[in-house]
This record gives structure tokens, sequence and C-alpha cells, in this order.
């Protein structure tokens, strides 16, 4: 294979799993790190945390193109996806995912042994997610929970140990993530009830659907408020909060389901802002002002 070729296969790849939407773990997990760490944690850690994640995440989302491959051929939302479109072989995607699996494994095997010994109850999580949806409404919370395992994993990743914090902020994930996963749902909801598929919108219906959408998220920051106070943040947090909470509300005051470029704005584009001021604010705070 030339190497114009195997860049095309990678790049490829990388739109099968939506490698850009890494933006919405891994800025939780850096907090986490700093956090746990009192500061930058050593390269080692960095590193091996940073395979870790991305392993862990491709597989996952690989995974979910496999066992969906069969309703994104149906949906025509889905249906230019690159297993309906033949673009990738469903062998090559099933090798994909066990590589990022392995790479996930050995990464965390050489972070510490409580993460080792984690790893392969991580991959039967996140595995999971992809079959929740053919039988209950909280595959949104599900699919959150698994992600809010960035931020877990990643103070385990420094410290080897349980601890409060690392959980407040993967509940802080958890249910932004469901929150604006259930806003993309919305543009399905005709095609999962005739598929028999599960998601809030399809189930308690737009309107609703929407409102605990609102709610996930108001809890959410809430819960990045309860940080400021337990962590002893400064005002270089709070600005950050506020950004988010404006940009929240740009997002649900946006939403159309009938308008596909909209909707991708909504739910993806300032979502991984989001992420992104959260990070540098925290981070600025810590650095900075602390």
């Amino acid at each position: 294979m030339t190497t114009r070729a195997l860049f095309h296969k990678g790049k490829q790849f990388g739109e099968l799993v939506m490698f850009s939407h890494t933006l919405f773990s891994l800025p939780f997990a850096v907090i986490s790190m700093v956090w746990a760490a009192g500061g930058w944690p050593s390269w080692w850690i960095m590193i091996w945390g940073l395979i870790a994640l991305i392993g862990a995440r491709n597989g996952a989302n690989a995974f979910n193109r496999l066992a969906d491959r069969k309703f994104d051929e149906q949906n025509p939302r889905t249906a230019s996806r690159h297993l309906p479109q033949r673009l990738l072989g469903t062998r090559e995607v099933i090798i994909f995912v066990i590589i990022n699996y392995l790479i996930f494994v050995i990464a965390a095997s050489m972070l510490n042994p409580l993460c080792m010994i984690l790893s392969p109850v991580g991959i039967l999580l996140i595995t999971l997610y992809s079959y929740t949806k053919r039988f209950t409404w909280l595959s949104h919370l599900y699919l959150g929970f698994v992600i809010a395992s960035a931020p877990i994993g990643a103070w385990f990743a420094v410290t080897g140990e349980f601890a409060f914090t690392p959980f407040v902020l993967g509940t802080v994930v958890m249910l932004w993530i469901a929150g604006f996963d259930v806003i993309y749902g919305t543009q399905d909801i005709e095609f999962d009830r005739k598929h028999g598929l599960w998601s809030i919108p399809s189930f308690f219906g737009l309107k609703t659907a929407l409102w605990m959408a609102k709610g996930m998220h108001m809890v959410m920051l809430i819960l990045l408020l309860f940080l400021y106070y337990f962590r002893d943040l400064s005002w270089m947090y709070l600005i950050g909060l506020g950004i988010a909470a404006i940009l929240l509300m740009t997002e649900h005051g946006i939403i159309k389901p009938h308008q596909p470029k909209l909707m991708k704005i909504a739910a993806y584009n300032l979502n991984q802002v989001i992420s992104m001021v959260i990070v540098v604010c925290t981070l600025m705070d810590y650095f900075l002002i602390a």
C-alpha cells in the first residue's frame, strides 16, 4: 500500500470513529489529571493516559458502527456512512476494533495496577453501549456514563486511587453528553419508532425530550458550580462556567430537528467549544490565579 493510500485509509478510519469528537472527553480528562496530580502529571502518565483514552474511544466508536450498520443502511440520515457505502469493509473494521482495544489494555497496564485491573471492565461497559438502544430509552445516559470514564480513568491513572472529585466531574460529563445526545436524537424520532429503537425523543416525544435535555444541562451547570466551591476555585473558572452556560442556552435556542446543518452545530460544534472553554479557564484558574 502506497503512502497516499495509507493516508487515505487512515483518514477514512478517522471519519468512521469521528476522531475530532475526542474534544468532548479529552478536556475533562486533562482537568482531572491536573487536579489529581496537583499540577501537570509526569509525561509517562500523560502519554499513556492519552493513548488509553484514544484506544478505548476509537474501539468503542468503531464497534458501534458495526453494531448499527444495518440500521444505518436504512436511515437516510446515516446511509452515507462508511460501512453502508462499503468504503470500509466489515472485516477491517473488526480488526481496527481489536487493535484499539489491545492498545487500551496495554496503555492501562503501563499506568498502574488499578487501571490494568479495570481495563477489561471498561471494554465491556463501552461495548455494551451499542446495544442499549435496543431495549431502553436510558441509552443517552448510558452513553454519557461510558464517556464519563475519561475523567474518572484519568484520575485513576494519576493516583491509582478512588476519590470524590472525579466522580462529580464524571457526572458532569455524563449529563452533558446525554443532554446533547438527546438533542441529536430528535432527528430520528420517526425512524426509531418504526424500527423499534429506544430513545428519549422517540419514547417521550419531541417537546418532553427537549425539556429533559435542558434539565440535564441545568444539573450539569449546578455540579460545575458545586466544584467551584468544593475545590475553592477562582473567578477565572466562573468566567468559563458563564461562557459555557451562554453557549448551552444558544444550543437549546437553535434546535430545529429538520435542519441537519443546524443540528450539527447545536449537538456537536457548540459543545466542542464548551469543553475547550471549560478546560482553558480551569487550567488558567489553576496555574495563573491560584
